[in-house]
């Protein structure tokens, strides 16, 4: 296996959703885009990866965790359904399969070393409100390929392993996907998408510039294509984090790297 050093903060998800969070409805023209302006913000994709992480953390109960950090952040682009669960007198999960539940599932990667826990794990997080087989397969998937990238596994073994067990079919070139895609919020329309945007990637930037150049949902897609880069090429670069840092609030930071001292060992050569 690949030896890789860890950065113990959990930022992946939050720097692909900053990044992406200006090119959601303005698909870039050129693969060469600036990474931040003025208007980068987080959005919905952190709010809920950070409850998720906190939850796990802190050992919380996830249906009050996302209901109260939805409620601490309000306006940051919440869907329909989820906006309505979040105003609810009672919240029960409503039978999605919106990508919601892979963008938030990047914890779940981290908290186990073997399939079955990992695997839970992102059941767990993703059927709060998206227990819909598809919902849960999107945050399965994407936390799985977490677990494999920090192991250590190979891209091919990874992309063997995500279409053997969820039938995603990931032979596809981000080259090819790019000229007919479009916005698309269903796991099964975006996860095995951000997955190849990983895939194909050399670097942590170019996974999120690769997700967010697919021109669909673009904070979401590089929100889970992230967090994959994050656990494979061990960590997120200084001068991103850094950069994210300062539009995160100091609440999440501290969530993401307290968590990360917890779960984000660093691997010592030869492991």
């Amino acid at each position: 296996m690949n030896s890789r050093q860890r950065k113990p903060c959990l930022l992946g998800a939050a720097a692909g959703d900053v990044i992406g969070s200006i090119r959601e409805w303005h698909a870039v023209d050129s693969y060469d885009f600036e990474l931040f302006t003025l208007a980068s913000k987080f959005t919905d994709d952190t709010v809920m990866t950070v409850a998720v992480a906190d939850a796990f953390l802190n050992i919380k109960d996830l249906t009050q965790t996302l209901l109260q950090y939805g409620r601490d952040y309000p306006n940051r682009g919440y869907g329909g359904m989820f906006s309505d669960w979040l105003e609810g007198d009672v919240q029960e999960p409503y039978n999605s399969f919106g990508n919601g539940s892979a963008m938030r599932a990047s914890a779940a990667g981290w908290v186990g070393e073997d399939f079955e826990t990992v695997l839970n794990a992102a059941k767990r997080s993703a059927e709060v409100t998206h227990n819909h087989p598809e919902g849960i397969k999107g945050a399965q998937s994407a936390a799985l390929a977490i677990l494999m990238a920090r192991k250590g596994n190979s891209k091919d073994a990874i992309r063997e392993e995500i279409e053997k067990r969820f039938g995603y079919d990931l032979q596809r070139s981000l080259v090819e996907i790019r000229p007919g895609y479009k916005w698309d919020v269903t796991c099964q329309g975006s996860v095995p998408e951000s997955i190849i945007a990983f895939l194909e990637s050399t670097d942590f930037e170019s996974a999120v510039r690769n997700a967010i150049w697919l021109g669909g949902d673009a904070d979401t897609m590089a929100a889970i294509a992230g967090p994959i880069a994050e656990a494979f090429y061990g960590g997120v670069p200084d001068q991103i984090a850094e950069k994210v840092k300062t539009i995160l609030d100091p609440r999440m930071v501290l969530v993401l790297e307290e968590f990360g001292k917890k779960y984000m060992w660093d691997l010592k050569p030869g492991e």
